[in-house]
C-alpha cells in the first residue's frame, strides 16, 4: 500500500483546504488523474470497463475524460482497491426499488476520508455561523441501521457538532411521534433553538400527524431542518414546496431555514442548499441550488449519449468524487438536474426512455465482467 499512502494524504489535504477555499483546477485534474490510476490498477472490475471503452492512465488527460460507472455497477460487483475483506464498512443502499438481495454496495476501506469530506460540508452549510444545536434525528441509530450510509453520517454530525440534548426519533416501531412533540414543545418553550434532520418523508410524516392532532409548534429563531431523500410516499407525490410550506406552517421556521441534501450511498461526499450558508454571508439567496464541493466535480450530461449538455439544459448528473479513494470516484446517475454557474439544481429521477445512456452504460460494464 506504499503507492496508496501519499495519495491518500494528498487527497486528504486537498479536502482539508475547506468548502470555501479557492481550488486550482490543475491541481484537482492532476490528483483525480493520480487517483484513476490508482483506481485502474487496484480495482479489477473498473479496470476491465475502462479497458473495454479504450480508457487507460496513458489515454486519459483529463478528468472529464475518466469513465464513470453506472450506479447499478455497484450491485454487481463489488468495486473496490485491494481485498474486499479489508474494508472498515460496506454501505448498502435501501432495496427499495430490487429487494433488499439486489442491494447497491459500497466498500469503505477508509472511514477517515468520509470524515473529512462530511463534517466541514454540513458545517459550512447546516451550522453556517457556528451554531452548537441539538440534533433531533427523524431516523434510527447505528444499532438499528448499521450500514446505512445516511445512517452514519448524521450519527457522525451528531457525535461531532451536536448538543448534548441530541437523540433519535426512529426505531423498529417507526417515528415515535409523540416523544419527537415533547422535544419540540420543550425547545419551543424553553427558546432553545434546534435542527431537525432526516428524510422528507419522515418530516412529511411527522407535519402530517401534527395536523391531524391540530397542534402547531413555534420553534425558537436559529433553528433549521435539514433534509433528504425523495418525498414520493405510498398515497401521493409530496412536492418540496408543499413540504417546506408545511414546515413553515407546522413548525414556525423560516424557508431559508431548510436546507435540503442530497447523497447517495456510492458517493463519500454530499451536496447542500446555499440558502442557509448565503444567509450567514449577509447575502438574499436568489435561486436555491446545491453547492459541489470543492473535492467533487459535478457535469450534467445528455440521457442519450452522455456527452455534457449546455448550461440551463435539464440532463442526468455526473458526479467525480476524490473522496471515493478506494472504490470509484467517477460515477453515471441516473438523477436529473440543470447546471448553473455555482452549482446544480436537482430535478428527481430519470425513468423509461431517458435512461438510454445509463442503459448503455451498465450494457458495456456488463459485457466488461462476461
Amino acid at each position: 500500500m506504499g503507492e496508496r499512502d501519499p495519495l491518500r494524504a494528498g487527497v486528504l489535504e486537498f479536502i482539508g483546504r475547506g468548502v470555501g477555499a479557492p481550488v486550482a483546477e490543475e491541481d484537482f485534474e492532476r490528483l483525480a488523474l493520480e487517483v484513476f490510476a490508482y483506481q485502474f490498477a487496484e480495482n479489477e472490475p473498473y479496470r476491465r470497463y475502462c479497458e473495454r471503452r479504450g480508457r487507460t492512465p496513458d489515454a486519459v488527460a483529463r478528468w472529464t475524460d475518466i469513465p464513470a460507472v453506472p450506479t447499478a455497477a455497484f450491485k454487481a460487483a463489488p468495486l473496490v482497491c485491494g481485498d474486499a475483506e479489508e474494508v472498515e464498512i460496506v454501505f448498502r443502499t435501501s432495496g427499495t426499488t430490487g429487494g433488499l438481495e439486489n442491494r447497491g454496495a459500497h466498500y469503505v476501506r477508509d472511514l477517515k476520508l468520509y470524515e473529512a469530506s462530511a463534517l466541514p460540508n454540513f458545517r459550512v452549510h447546516v451550522l453556517p455561523e457556528g451554531a452548537h444545536l441539538p440534533m433531533l434525528i427523524l431516523g434510527p441509530t447505528l444499532e438499528d441501521a448499521p450500514d446505512s450510509s445516511l445512517t452514519w453520517m448524521l450519527e457522525l454530525v451528531r457525535r461531532e457538532l451536536g448538543a448534548k440534548a441530541s437523540a433519535n426519533f426512529v426505531d423498529e416501531s417507526g417515528l415515535r411521534v409523540a416523544e419527537l412533540e415533547e422535544a419540540l414543545a420543550a425547545s419551543e418553550s424553553g427558546a432553545k433553538p434546534v435542527a431537525l434532520l432526516g428524510t422528507a418523508v419522515a418530516f412529511a410524516h411527522l407535519l402530517e400527524a401534527l395536523k391531524e392532532r391540530g397542534r402547531r409548534v413555534r420553534l425558537p429563531p436559529g433553528s433549521r431542518v435539514m433534509e433528504t431523500g425523495g418525498t414520493k410516499r405510498r398515497s401521493r407525490e409530496i412536492g418540496r414546496d408543499e413540504l417546506y410550506g408545511m414546515l413553515v406552517e407546522r413548525l414556525g421556521l423560516s424557508e431559508f431555514y431548510c436546507v435540503a441534501e442530497y447523497g447517495m450511498t456510492e458517493m463519500s461526499s454530499q451536496f447542500y442548499d446555499n440558502v442557509l450558508r448565503e444567509r450567514a454571508c449577509g447575502r438574499s439567496p436568489v435561486l436555491r441550488y446545491k453547492v459541489v464541493p470543492p473535492w467533487v466535480r459535478t457535469q450534467v450530461v445528455d440521457a442519450e449519449t452522455l456527452e455534457p449538455c449546455p448550461e440551463g439544459r435539464v440532463g442526468l448528473l455526473k458526479h467525480l468524487d476524490l473522496a471515493n479513494l478506494d472504490s470509484v470516484m467517477a460515477i453515471q446517475t441516473d438523477d436529473l438536474g440543470v447546471a448553473g454557474a455555482a452549482g446544480f439544481e436537482l430535478m428527481g429521477r430519470a425513468v423509461g426512455a431517458e435512461l438510454r445512456g445509463c442503459s448503455i452504460a451498465m450494457d458495456q460494464w456488463l459485457s466488461a465482467q462476461r
